[in-house]
């Protein structure tokens, strides 16, 4: 039961801090604490801010709201908006009836334990169904049941452990990261100034003979030190302390804990040296220390922001604003946001601006730079029929596009999706790392307290600056970031050369791949089938019509070359329409079973083969046959890829063996095979069958990495330890494959084998230098023979070559 106390006994309210009128009887209990409030509406909102889980806010503020429309935190405004449908349309997902994900923001981030504690603290709240946290990008992906909790419910758990989070928006995350950084400059700044003046009245104590200083002089210098390192630690040091109270207030030991520790360990040392008047100062160590390791993280701020932007900057391709015709053909545009976009809508793209949608050109002619999704830089030629892609910079010519796909239905959305799926999920080797940094924090605690024991007992004199030199030598920050700093710049690599990462682990595993199995069709070849020859049954004189009629809705290579071969005639009412994955198609026409597809799959129908058929001469074969026999037979014309000799060779001198895994004939297969010197070609396979080889591989040690296209090929692909699905693929390829070829050339694959090879080895020196350093560091501390700021400038290098070296990886080479 909350006791009331009269307002006036109170003065002021204790939300706003306006006078309260006598008589009022407004109350809300905030930490345990009756707290008076002046009016209904500051009761409610105070009620509000409790029940929310945001009661710190009163804890934490500086200062009172100078107006009563301020009285209100922006945390809880904002949370109040996000459970708007509208609000969450740019940002939430459906992801089933019971399920949504959103892409947030997250400030504070500072360390790996700072993810695991949010993905920890998450994951226990009711309703959150998943939960992941990328250190390098800052960005978390929370899936929620909304029937269990709301999205404000999530981020009010977020703000309740110190960290705040905002939808995620590419230029939102720019402007924090130039917040991010600003603000670090500034704590740098104010920490450079105090070093060199506390090192001003430092040096002549360092080189004062005895009796040169008196002892009024040696208490002002000591005096004015102090005055200067407060400014250090209570400012530049602050986010150290702050991070390690919530760690341990949260019975995590996180990488800023031993900082702190040794930090406020040396400074209160010197504040009680320099209040008693004797004993050891060390007001230059901390003051160094702390700038050179502010320094440090700064630089490795910018780096790994830099290493991330290539990501970032796939979300900043998309225009904010569109030209849209309101009444087209009529030349009336009016400019609407890109959100509003719908399917259907007739865009005007003028030169030189972004096209903000999927399409077809309906009007003019021009050229478009496709850099961002094919790592092309030459523009690509544009006119009426062909396809726009989101993302493209419009060339000289004006264009007008109907779009298709808006939106989140986009392709630059959904590799964006992708891209985030990548760098969301958490290899085993980087799980390793994290785990053994965790640990490493304990043991350094307990070593740095055993040191300082020794020489309290031993030299007290020394005692404190070598507890603080064990604890801030140590570099469990060098640990935690070896991996992962590698693993987000050679994604963004990728990514730059046309090969995307979509799953964590694709960039480990492709580097160990022994065995690269192809698909042929629409893989080493270039999928552009031209119908070459066709015969027909005695008698029989529309067999390519009644094909493409059954064929009509495919997506497979095949599929579309008989409907384009046969244009505009009229198609057949099909029924009992069935994909048979690998084998072909079967539908009735005018009431007889038909099937279009390999030989054995048309020979169950139709009856045994025929003499009039053609045995395809290695090239690629198709029949049509039904319940009354044979009708035809189609063969087929298709290049080779330029480079698939290339990327072949470029293997096979990289240790690998080429194989192909085809359901096309086995001709066909061989040919091919044939051309491009491949040894182990194998054709006429199910799905099943490509399932089964790759298993039989797998299971006599081999890792293998699969390359396909079709809807054939998403077993296979599932199967294989690493996948590479082509970009011009089927969906279905491209949502089960690692890694994407974003454009037509295969040569990507090849300079990703090599980077991803590339990537493992600056991982080992990341690691071997983190280790090594850490086992001569440490040792040397606890001798004696490492000062707090000798410790900081090494903890703070040895973080910043980590990410230098991983930078390395930004510069790929060209393997051809």
């Amino acid at each position: 039961m909350t006791e009331y106390r009269p307002a006036s006994e109170l003065q002021t309210c204790y939300h706003c801090g306006l006078p309260i009128a006598p008589g009022t009887q407004f109350f809300v209990t905030i930490n345990g604490v009756p707290r008076a409030m002046c009016c209904a509406g500051c009761e409610a909102v105070a009620s509000a801010i409790v029940a929310g889980g945001l009661g710190d806010y009163y804890r934490h503020r500086d200062a009172l709201p100078e107006a009563r429309r301020e009285a209100m935190p922006a945390e809880l405004k904002d949370l109040g908006l996000f459970d708007h449908a509208e609000f969450q349309k740019g940002f939430v997902r459906e992801i089933g009836e019971h399920e949504r994900e959103a892409d947030l923001i997250l400030e504070g981030i500072t360390c790996a334990a700072c993810v695991w504690l949010n993905e920890q603290h998450l994951a226990r709240q009711p309703g959150v169904t998943a939960v992941q946290v990328n250190y390098a990008t800052r960005r978390a992906r929370v899936r929620w049941d909304p029937a269990q909790t709301k999205l404000s419910a999530v981020l009010a758990a977020i703000a309740a452990i110190g960290y705040r989070a905002h939808p995620y928006d590419a230029r939102k995350s720019e402007q924090l990261a130039v917040k991010e950084r600003r603000t670090a400059l500034w704590r740098l700044l104010v920490a450079g100034l105090g070093m060199m003046q506390v090192m001003m009245y430092a040096y002549p104590v360092y080189i004062a003979r005895d009796g040169d200083m008196t002892p009024d002089v040696l208490f002002l210098m000591r005096w004015a030190s102090l005055a200067l390192t407060l400014p250090v630690v209570l400012y530049s040091a602050a986010p150290f302390f702050q991070h390690a109270w919530r760690d341990i207030k949260l019975r995590r030991l996180g990488m800023d804990v031993p900082v702190a520790l040794g930090v406020g360990a040396a400074f209160l040392a010197s504040l009680w040296a320099t209040l008693v008047g004797g004993g050891e100062v060390y007001f230059d160590s901390v003051t160094m220390f702390v700038f050179f390791l502010l320094c440090g993280r700064f630089l490795e701020m910018v780096a790994r922001q830099r290493a991330v932007r290539g990501a970032e900057e796939l979300g900043r391709v998309v225009p904010t604003f569109a030209a849209r015709f309101t009444n087209w053909p009529a030349s009336q545009t009016e400019d609407v946001p890109v959100m509003s976009l719908a399917a259907g809508d007739v865009l005007r793209i003028r030169p030189g601006e972004a096209i903000p949608a999927d399409g077809k050109v309906l009007e003019g002619q021009s050229e478009a730079d496709e850099s961002w999704l094919t790592g092309e830089s030459r523009a690509v030629p544009k006119t009426v029929g062909d396809h726009v892609a989101c993302g493209s910079i419009n060339g000289s010519g004006p264009l007008v596009v109907r779009a298709e796909h808006v939106g989140e239905e986009t392709r630059i959305a959904s590799i964006r999706r992708l891209m985030e799926r990548a760098s969301a999920e958490r290899p085993r080797i980087v799980e390793q790392a994290d785990a053994f940094a965790a640990r490493f924090v304990l043991v350094l605690i307990v070593l740095a307290a055993g040191a300082g024991l020794y020489w309290w007992v031993v030299e007290p004199a020394r005692a404190i600056w070598i507890f603080a030199s064990v604890l801030v030598v140590s570099c469990p920050c060098a640990l935690s970031l070896a991996t992962p700093v590698a693993l987000t710049v050679a994604t963004d690599a990728l990514a730059r050369v046309g090969l995307l990462v979509t799953r964590g682990h694709a960039i480990e595993t492709l580097a160990r791949a022994d065995l690269f199995a192809f698909d042929k069709t629409g893989t080493l070849t270039q999928g552009r089938l031209a119908l070459s020859d066709i015969r027909q049954a005695p008698g029989q004189t529309n067999a390519l019509a009644l094909a493409s009629a059954l064929e009509q809705a495919s997506e497979h290579l095949i599929g579309r070359a008989l409907v384009c071969a046969n244009g505009a005639r009229p198609a057949f009412e099909v029924s009992a329409l069935r994909s048979v994955a690998g084998r072909g198609v079967e539908g009735a026409i005018a009431g007889e079973r038909l099937r279009v597809g390999n030989r054995s799959f048309v020979e169950e129908l139709a009856g045994p083969a025929p003499d009039w058929l053609d045995a395809g001469g290695g090239l690629t074969t198709v029949y049509l046959g039904g319940q009354h026999g044979w009708r035809g037979q189609f063969t087929f014309d298709d290049a080779i890829r330029p480079d698939a000799a290339a990327l072949i060779s470029g293997l096979r001198r990289d240790g690998a063996t080429p194989a192909v895994l085809s359901g096309d004939a086995p001709d066909a297969v061989r040919g091919v095979a044939a051309q491009l010197e491949i040894q182990d070609a194998h054709g006429g396979l199910l799905p099943e069958d490509k399932h089964e080889a790759v298993r039989r591989w797998q299971a006599d040690g081999r890792t293998v990495a699969m390359v396909g296209d079709g809807i054939n090929d998403a077993p296979v692909l599932a199967q294989a330890h690493v996948s590479v699905a082509i970009g011009s693929g089927t969906e279905l390829a491209r949502t089960q494959a690692d890694l994407i070829l974003l454009g037509e050339a295969l040569r990507p694959l090849l300079v990703g084998r090599h980077l991803a090879k590339r990537t493992l080895g600056v991982i080992r020196q990341n690691l071997a230098w983190s280790f090594a350093y850490n086992v001569l560091a440490i040792p040397a501390a606890m001798l004696g023979w490492v000062t707090p700021w000798m410790a900081g400038i090494g903890m703070s290098a040895s973080s910043l070559l980590v990410v230098l070296n991983a930078l390395r990886l930004r510069q790929t080479r060209d393997h051809y």
